[in-house]
């Protein structure tokens, strides 16, 4: 009987596991995000953006956002770094991609990683994010537009969502986040 009861009390006290994937090329304000999140969803504060370096490898966090343990692995977007996003696909449960809105120079070389990333078969059942990071910088194209010219409408079969933010304001992050995890929630609860 204890053991039946012990059992219950471990089922309705332990939280869903996800893991999130942060992908974008560099300088699209991932860490910048991620530091942003600390303050947000663990009311601690993250590294001050003028200090954050570029990430060479990977950076994680782990905070408990709705109810869930999330723990964020944020990977480097330079060109020589994009091979290790491949090691992560396999153990993640959703996925953000960070671009910068206000960087039209590299949009065509965001979109080829964007689709290099879907076309990945172990993504494909995934809740997605795509992040139109910088709205605070003049000029940046608004979360409609980054959705037309990123095919968002090709994107079927999984949750998916264009949101704007600025990573450096925190400004958006708290619904894009919440909604990628009620999302990858859902997915994982209804796995086991």
């Amino acid at each position: 009987m204890f053991s039946l009861l012990a059992g219950l009390w471990r089922y309705l006290t332990s939280k869903t596991q996800v893991n999130v994937l942060i992908l974008g090329l560099d300088d699209a304000g991932k860490t910048t995000l991620l530091e942003q999140m600390k303050g947000i969803f663990k009311k601690v504060p993250g590294i001050p953006p003028a200090k954050i370096p570029p990430t060479i490898g990977l950076n994680v966090a782990k905070m408990d956002i709705g109810g869930v343990s999330v723990t964020f692995w944020d990977v480097g977007g330079q060109v020589r770094l994009r091979a290790l996003w491949e090691r992560y696909y396999a153990d993640a449960h959703a996925l953000i991609c960070v671009m910068d809105s206000a960087d039209a120079a590299r949009f065509e070389e965001a979109q080829l990683a964007f689709h290099a990333v879907r076309e990945q078969a172990e993504l494909h059942a995934l809740p997605l994010l795509l992040l139109a990071n910088k709205q605070d910088v003049a000029g940046a194209c608004s979360g409609g537009d980054i959705a037309a010219q990123f095919d968002a409408h090709k994107v079927m079969g999984v949750p998916f969502r264009v949101h704007a933010v600025s990573a450096l304001s925190g400004e958006g992050v708290n619904e894009g986040i919440s909604w990628l995890i009620a999302k990858a929630r859902e997915k994982t609860q209804g796995m086991t």
